[in-house]
């Protein structure tokens, strides 16, 4: 193999088997480490790289995977090695296929869902080993895995062996805890294998406060009739979608996106909402220096656009369609229009461009928030690295905190 490796890929390579879990953060080289361990331990039995949807259409894979010669096109692949790169949603396609190497890419196996059955099919017949940057938040997200490398046969044995239940609900039984957790922290610490490195870049966080529309957003409280359908508001959900759409739809806002892309000409902005969307789509054409106007392309559930060429422009990426699973070099700034709701989501954001090949050092990350009870609510629980709740604000909420 003539591909180098940082000196905490080599040290991760060293430790890899199959069944293990390649834990790294975002942009610490996991992809390149995961196809020189197939390399050294499976080449040239079949590779099969199961990942994202975007990161297969964009073909990311392809420009890692021809460091070592090897391609999807066989014609073009070192020895003939087959090669197929397919998503997630297509995992039940491959659980006929013995015999050959799988890399599991942005760890999908949580819970005992259909995907889940079809990687357990999987591991069962062939080598393999999972990537991820967030292995797991509670022990029940390393059930499937545990169970792929032979530590538990089924579902049942593993619950029965660990999980606490609260006895009150029987109907809708809540895990309250684990038992024999020393035993779980020993699978876990045979299959996970970290990649600490120190990066090169520094990141910056600026928080911009923008205004919103504190009447609309008061009157909402107070009658809890949503003002773009007129109808009552009868949901956490609906209501903190309502309040958040008063307070991320001022034009203060945009005047604030506005000052940054004048400040550095090349952006990823991240957002949440279609509304987002149609605003960027009117905002953006008006944005410019003379005759000079910014490119725009964008990344959601409607458009797959490549990223924008030239000196000025804006990447618009929605957070569920482009959080993870790709790589950008070509700026050192991204504004979160607004904040997501997940802490993981918002992390694997950030991630785009904090890359070991990037060529900057300092990197910007602008959040435009509000003074308002819910974004301040959204901020406090991503800074305690939590999700939002919607119920825990709405029930406050209704409350009449």
């Amino acid at each position: 193999m003539g591909v180098k490796l940082f000196e905490h890929q080599q040290e991760a390579l060293g430790r890899l088997k199959t069944g293990s879990i390649l834990w790294g953060g975002v942009g610490s080289g996991k992809s390149i480490t995961g196809i020189a361990y197939y390399w050294k331990a499976a080449f040239p039995k079949p590779l099969y790289i199961i990942t994202t949807a975007r990161k297969r259409d964009t073909g990311e894979w392809e420009g890692e995977l021809a460091r070592f010669g090897l391609s999807n096109d066989i014609s073009k692949s070192y020895k003939g090695v087959r090669v197929v790169i397919d998503s997630w949603n297509n995992i039940a396609k491959y659980v006929d296929i013995s015999g050959a190497f799988f890399l599991f890419d942005e760890q999908r196996v949580v819970g005992y869902g259909k995907w889940t059955q079809s990687f357990l099919k999987i591991a069962k017949q062939n080598d393999w080993i999972l990537l991820s940057a967030t292995p797991g938040d509670c022990w029940m997200d390393y059930l499937p895995v545990f169970i792929a490398n032979g530590f538990y046969k089924h579902k049942t044995e593993f619950l029965r062996d660990h999980v606490k239940y609260n006895r009150y609900n029987t109907k809708y039984p809540q895990i309250t805890g684990y038992m024999n957790t020393k035993l779980l922290e020993k699978h876990r610490d045979d299959i996970l294998v970290g990649m600490s490195f120190e990066r090169h870049t520094e990141p910056h966080h600026i928080y911009l406060t923008c205004e919103w529309n504190r009447e609309a957003y008061d009157t909402v409280m107070k009658t809890r009739m949503n003002p773009y359908t007129r109808e009552p508001i009868q949901q956490a959900g609906e209501l903190c979608f309502v309040l958040r759409r008063i307070v991320n739809t001022d034009p203060k806002r945009f005047e604030r996106l506005e000052e940054i892309m004048h400040s550095h000409p090349k952006v990823i902005c991240f957002y949440n909402y279609d509304y987002e969307l149609e605003l960027l789509r009117t905002f953006v054409p008006k944005v410019g220096i003379g005759n000079i106007k910014w490119k725009m392309a964008e990344w959601n559930g409607h458009k797959h656009e490549p990223l924008p060429s030239g000196s000025r422009w804006i990447y618009c990426v929605q957070y569920n369609a482009g959080a993870e699973g790709w790589n950008c070099i070509e700026t050192d700034t991204i504004v979160f229009l607004s904040q997501s709701y997940s802490y993981k989501a918002m992390v694997q954001a950030a991630g785009r461009i904090d890359r070991l090949n990037t060529g900057y050092h300092d990197l910007y990350y602008y959040y435009l928030t509000s003074g308002s009870k819910i974004d301040l609510a959204m901020r406090r629980a991503l800074k305690n690295k939590k999700n939002f709740n919607e119920s825990a604000f709405a029930g406050k909420a209704f409350g009449g905190s």
